[in-house]
């Protein structure tokens, strides 16, 4: 126990990478099925949803979990006790909201597919894909409360639970329909999708609940009181909360409207570069759907610390410790920038191999390779942008990920209709680049100031 407390954010980051990881397995696993049962072109036309999913948790989840963890670890910090009070009031906000972008995803399912993704087949999906909306915005939300006291478990439980219950919806339906003479629908994948989110926020919300009845001695008086302080304070509460929450909540649907075009024209520019639209939809499925998730593979380790270097972070600076802060954020860059060379070595010597042997696919291995350079700059950015963030620099974060966005779209529109998806894969080093020029920076200012 005293482990845990005196090294909160090793402790956390162990849970969450060894859970993160054996979700990671089954998960790449899991692709490497979704591939050989749907072909090149069905992983692109699943690929498509990524910008309405991204969407709506941006507008309906990120900001609050992220809101909450911060509101609870400066609670937690000042107060030295928990509080249940902001994951209330993040639900109270974010609940509402998702339901209400559950109904307009899905009624609005064929204007979206055919304007939006360029692609009437994902309408079916989309609706099916709009339950999933409110399911993640409330398992956002209690697990934005466990990051906030440090206590990983539950948010890698409910992780590897969703991963696990994902999985198993999709073979046993697809199994079925096979041995039924029929061919699965891709739409399979996405109420897998649907059901893991619906079973992992199930366990999230209970263990909070439980957690609740635990600490505070569950007894009508002191609901009552519990109550009576949450009159008193909800307009700080809720001020504090939507000060964090829509700054990031913006950003977050700025940048995933840059992000959405990005997807949308990726398809659209290998047309013009001269692909069909079976290619076209093939080369993205296997960037988006086999590579890429191969090169985030190592990036459990990375999320993991990113995820609870935010807490810490904002605990440190609430309480002035500079040199705390310094001392997390130097070990990070450190680490997160060893590990990242040494995928970078193994993506860029091994990637053509495991491309043609995992995925049965040549141009799956190309991109591997390829995509291995990113590695250092990739792993780096996303611990970076999670102690800016816990240093209040939400805005500076803000500009700096709408200037790398605009790189790659940049390429996508002008590199890629020339030099096909050589262009992207260019457009993609560029940015990931310039993003941790910018961070490295900003991070740098920060220091000498303080």
């Amino acid at each position: 126990m005293s482990a845990r407390k005196s090294h909160p954010l090793i402790f956390g980051t162990i849970i969450l990478t060894a859970t993160g990881f054996l979700s990671r397995v089954i998960g790449f696993f899991y692709r490497i099925y979704l591939s050989r049962l749907f072909g090149e072109e069905g992983m692109g036309i699943y690929q498509l949803l990524n910008p309405v999913l991204s969407l709506s948790f941006a507008l309906t989840g990120a900001g609050y979990q992220t809101a909450v963890s911060k509101l609870v670890a400066e609670q937690t910090a000042i107060e030295k006790r928990p509080s249940f009070r902001p994951l209330a009031a993040g639900l109270s906000i974010s609940l509402p909201l998702s339901l209400l972008c559950n109904l307009l995803v899905y009624r609005l399912a064929d204007p979206i597919a055919l304007h939006l993704l360029q692609e009437p087949r994902t309408a079916a999906m989309l609706r099916i894909l709009s339950f999933s909306i409110p399911l993640g915005a409330v398992h956002a939300c209690a697990n934005g409360y466990f990051y906030g006291i440090k206590k990983a478990g539950v948010p890698a439980a409910s992780q590897l639970l969703e991963q696990t219950v994902r999985v198993a919806c999709v073979y046993l339906i697809s199994a079925r329909d096979l041995a039924a003479g029929q061919t699965p629908s891709i739409s399979v994948a996405v109420l897998g999708l649907t059901v893991g989110e619906f079973f992992s926020m199930l366990l999230s919300l209970g263990a909070a609940w439980h957690c609740f009845m635990g600490k505070r001695r569950f007894r009508q008086e002191t609901v009552l009181s519990g109550v009576g302080r949450l009159r008193r304070n909800a307009g700080s509460l809720y001020a504090k909360l939507l000060g964090m929450a829509l700054p990031l909540t913006a950003n977050r649907i700025v940048l995933n409207l840059l992000q959405s075009v990005e997807s949308v024209s990726i398809p659209a520019k290998l047309r013009a570069y001269g692909f069909d639209n079976v290619t076209a939809l093939s080369v993205y499925g296997v960037l988006t759907g086999m590579a890429m998730p191969f090169i985030f593979f190592p990036n459990a380790l990375t999320s993991s610390v990113a995820i609870l270097l935010l807490p810490v972070i904002s605990e440190s600076y609430a309480l002035g410790n500079m040199e705390a802060v310094k001392r997390s954020t130097v070990k990070t860059v450190k680490y997160c920038g060893l590990m990242g060379f040494v995928c970078m070595l193994v993506f860029v010597f091994f990637g053509r191999f495991a491309g043609s042997r995992l995925f049965d696919s040549p141009l799956a291995g190309y991109f591997i390779t390829t995509l291995g350079f990113i590695c250092p700059f990739l792993y780096l950015d996303t611990t970076l942008s999670s102690i800016l963030q816990g240093l209040g620099k939400a805005g500076h974060i803000f500009v700096m990920n709408t200037v790398c966005l605009l790189v790659r779209l940049g390429f996508v529109f002008w590199a890629v209709p020339v030099f096909g998806i050589k262009g992207y894969l260019w457009g993609l080093l560029a940015s990931q680049l310039i993003l941790m020029g910018l961070y490295l920076l900003c991070l740098r200012q920060f220091m000498k100031k303080a």
